[in-house]
Formats: structure tokens, sequence, C-alpha cells
């Protein structure tokens, strides 16, 4: 089931009701419940898939904890080898097979494995990813195996987060399920409004920017380097708005619930550098890459080749769960490469202060910001292109081959500048806090407050995009 949809306006609203009318202890199953109808909507046979990853880290756990030696990590090895079976079948066995074949026809050898017609499971590698989680923690003794298959069960299908995340950790989330949550106005007004927030960004920004973008970036030879780096730029902004405006309805979602998920975006346009960038750009993979790949390799606690390695294998293999495809693959290497080349080159200098110069202090903070989302940018024209021959000929062509923009429907470029400034605009009171942190939606005067719902509420149905478009992290 899409947020963007009709079916969650009703879906939403009677499963919130439900959880506050049942009586505590039927809770957890009104929403496992929910979550199945929910993951359902998509293609029905795959909760199959679900239930088995589900028995199979839950049977897991629990054997990990009550055995000990070689058997625990024996039982830690099934675990991430089935659960990672069953990501490599649906995700990447075309893509690795069909690697395979072109290397075969190198060497005019016969490869007979074929491309097998399957879709992929949505979400797959969020609950994937969370499941790896909990049997990880259990191994390493910060987390007590789950007994109770049903709120396993719920930690992984949880529906505001099943299928984009954020991806949660089994010490936030499992004892969450066992609370009772009374009804808290506080809760629901603040879940209500985060909701709201993310419909904006959704539908009337990603939305409404992607009919730009879809246009000049499914037929790149058709348009001139000009019309390729504003598409370019308004990818950066449709990928960011699409995907923070799924997790703040997710968290929203839950809030109304008085489920507390972990915060997934912080602003990560105002990052001074690559480096911070990843700190506030879909925090729960980067801490889950942080926490299960990069440390367990010897993170920087290692000779410096080691760790640069150890930060750039981290990257690549991110570019990979993003999609079977070598576009992520470079994606995720350039971004490796922004953070492994400074030091490589030795120019990861101290830093200079302009504490007693504040004009010089903001004018190093807006050029950091500036390159920092530049270098941003290109990295998201291999994440968008459907090809890596077709990445080379558009930064070629947004070089060297400038020309006319590409208008299409002016409306289209009009509403999306000016929904994304209005964006830009309350980022930058709240990532600097100008005017007091003046915030319309926590504004002390309730009139001011409730009109800015109206007003936000009336720009969403007049200027939304309401076509069914779904995440695009739906894909990964």
């Amino acid at each position: 089931m899409l947020f963007n949809s009709f079916p969650f306006l009703i879906f939403f609203p009677l499963v919130t009701l439900l959880y506050y009318i049942l009586p505590y202890r039927f809770r957890w199953v009104h929403l496992l419940i929910a979550s199945c109808v929910f993951y359902m909507f998509f293609i029905p046979a795959y909760i199959f898939i679900l239930i088995v990853t589900i028995i199979i880290d839950y049977t897991a756990g629990i054997y990990i904890e009550k055995t000990k030696g070689g058997r625990r990590r024996n039982w830690l090895i099934l675990s991430i080898i089935s659960t990672c079976l069953v990501l490599f079948v649906f995700k990447y066995f075309n893509f690795f097979s069909l690697n395979f074949e072109k290397i075969a026809e190198l060497f005019h050898l016969n490869y007979p494995v074929g491309f097998v017609n399957i879709i992929l499971p949505v979400g797959l590698s969020f609950h994937t990813f969370q499941s790896l989680s909990y049997v990880i923690e259990v191994y390493r003794g910060n987390q007590k195996a789950e007994k109770h298959l049903g709120i396993y069960s719920l930690y992984v299908m949880f529906y505001p987060q099943l299928v984009a995340g954020p991806i949660e950790r089994p010490q936030n989330m499992l004892h969450q399920f066992y609370e009772k949550h009374d009804f808290s106005y506080t809760n629901m007004v603040e879940g209500l409004k985060l909701m709201l927030w993310g419909f904006f960004k959704k539908v009337v920004v990603a939305d409404r920017l992607s009919i730009y973008v879809n246009a000049v970036y499914n037929n790149p030879e058709h348009h001139t380097g000009t019309s390729l780096a504003l598409a370019t730029i308004f990818f950066t902004f449709q990928i960011y708005c699409d995907f923070s405006g799924y997790s703040d309805i997710a968290i929203g979602s839950a809030r109304t619930m008085g489920f507390k998920l972990m915060t997934n975006f912080n602003r990560p346009y105002f990052s001074k550098s690559i480096s911070e960038f990843w700190k506030r750009w879909h925090i729960s993979l980067s801490t889950w890459f942080r926490d299960y790949l990069y440390i367990p390799m010897g993170g920087n606690r290692v000779s410096k080749p080691r760790w640069l390695l150890n930060l750039f294998v981290t990257f690549v293999v991110s570019g990979l769960w993003h999609g079977a495809n070598w576009t992520y693959v470079f994606w995720g290497a350039f971004n490796g490469g922004y953070l492994v080349f400074p030091h490589l080159l030795n120019t990861s200098s101290k830093k200079k202060s302009y504490s007693n110069n504040r004009l010089l202090k903001n004018s190093s903070t807006i050029v950091k910001v500036g390159i920092t989302f530049f270098l941003t940018c290109f990295a998201w024209i291999f994440f968008r292109a459907n090809s890596i021959s077709e990445s080379f000929e558009i930064i070629h062509r947004i070089f060297y081959n400038h020309g006319p923009l590409f208008i299409g429907d002016g409306r289209t470029i009009l509403y999306g500048v000016t929904f994304l400034f209005f964006l830009l605009c309350v980022e930058t009171v709240q990532e600097y806090r100008l005017l007091n942190n003046f915030s319309l939606f926590h504004h002390p005067n309730r009139k001011v407050r409730f009109a800015t719902y109206i007003c936000l509420s009336i720009i969403i149905l007049l200027f939304g995009v309401f076509d069914g478009g779904q995440f695009i992290y739906f894909q990964f």
C-alpha cells in the first residue's frame, strides 16, 4: 500500500483508532494483521517470503542465545546466509548472471544460465537488513533473543517502516511493542504534523519535480546540457523529498500510536563536507553499514591504506545495496572516492578558525556547502541514469553541449521552483535557527498553527501530483 494512495487514507485512521480502542493485550495482534494487509497490497504471495525469513531469524536468535562456542557462530552464519540468499535470488541473481554471461562471451564459452523473470518484493533490502541487525545484536550479546514470535514478526513487519525504513534496531523497537501506549494528544498532533509535512515533500515537491526529471533523463539524447543540468539539480531534491517525505510519514504515523522511530534525515544538503552529508542522509542505513560492515572490517583502527580501503568498500557495497545495476556501484564508488582521495593526496588540513571574523566564517560555510552540494549532484547522475554509458554522455552534454532550456509545460518548472524555494526557506530557518527558531507549526498562537495546517493541506490538494507514483526507494 502506498502512503500517497486513497486506500491509505482509510487504512491509517482505521488502524490508529482500533489501536487505541482495543485492550493492550490485543494491540500487537492488531498491528501485525494490519501490517500484513499493508504489505499484501503489493503482491500478496510475497508475504510468504517474509514469513520464511522471520521464522529462520527468530529460531536462529533463540539458538544463538542458548548455545555456546562455535555453534553460536554456526547459527549466526546460517541466519545471515539464508536471509541474504533470498535477497540475492530476487534482487541480484539476474545482475550477476548477465555479467557472467558477458564474461563467458569474451572467452567464447557457453553460459547456460538464463534470465529469471521475477519481480523484486517491495522493500526487500530494508526488512532484510532489519532482520540481520537483530541476529547480529543477539550474537554480540547486546540484545536478548525475542521469545514471542508474534512480537518479533511485528518488529520486522511494523507497517510504517516496513517497505522503506527507517531500518530500525532491536534495542530501539522490540521493547516498545510491550509498552502500554495511552492516547496522547501531543503524540497525535506531532505525528500528524510530521505526516503533513512528509506529504508536502512527496506529492508537491518530489512528484512535481519528477515530471521534468523523467522527461529529460528518459531521453537525454534529445536534450542539451542546460536541460540536463537543471534536471540533475531537480533530481537531487526529488530523491531527497521523496525519501525524507516517506520517512516523515512513517515516523509520524508511528508517533500517532506512541512509537518512536529513529530520525532518518537531517537536512543533508546543508552539509559542509561529504562526510557530514552521510551523517545526515539516510541515517539508519549509514549507521547500519558503519556498525555491521565498516567497523567489523577494522574501521579506522587499522593502517591507513587498510582504513581507506574499508571506507571505499563500504560505500561500494552501499551502492550495490541500492540496486542491481553498475550505475549504483559507480554512485557508491564516487561517494567513497570523495572521502578517500583527500587522504591519499594529503589535502585534509586542519580546520581554519574564523571565530573572530563573521564574514569570513559565513563565506567559508557557503563555499563548503556549495562544493559538497555540487559533488553530491554529480554523483546523483549515476544514480538516476539508465546505464553507465548514458551517465557519461549526460556529463559530457552538461559540460560541453549548452543550448536552450527545455521548458515543456512551463507550469512544471514554475511550481517545482516555487515550492522547492519554500522548502529551502523552511529548512534554512531550521538549520541556522533564524528568527529565534521561528516555526509556524509550533507557533504559540493556536490560530496561526491551525492556519498553517489548513494552508499546507490546501497546497497539497491543489498542487500535489496524485497519479499513484510510488516512492523511489520502494525498488530497493
